[in-house]
């Protein structure tokens, strides 16, 4: 079994963070927003703090699981 490349794996459905803040899939979501997803609990309706895509957002489950993935993605860039 090859373990080259084992990140491409890891996203099933590629833009489905974005879709689901209402932030166009060609721009980066900020550090931020996803910060104050991961930090919230389950049910809670946060506000966004920066200006794009929707005020308000409802925290479930799959979207802190997706604010974390992209977050730890996002260090592995650097």
């Amino acid at each position: 079994m090859k373990t080259d490349k084992f990140i491409q794996g890891a996203v099933k459905k590629p833009g489905s963070l974005s879709r689901q803040l209402g932030i166009p899939v060609k721009e980066k979501i900020p550090i931020s927003l996803l910060d104050k997803i991961i930090h919230a609990r389950a049910g809670q309706i946060i506000t966004n703090p920066t200006k794009m895509g929707k005020k308000r957002v409802k925290v479930t489950k799959l979207l802190e699981r997706r604010a974390i993935l992209a977050r730890t993605l996002k260090k592995l860039r650097r």
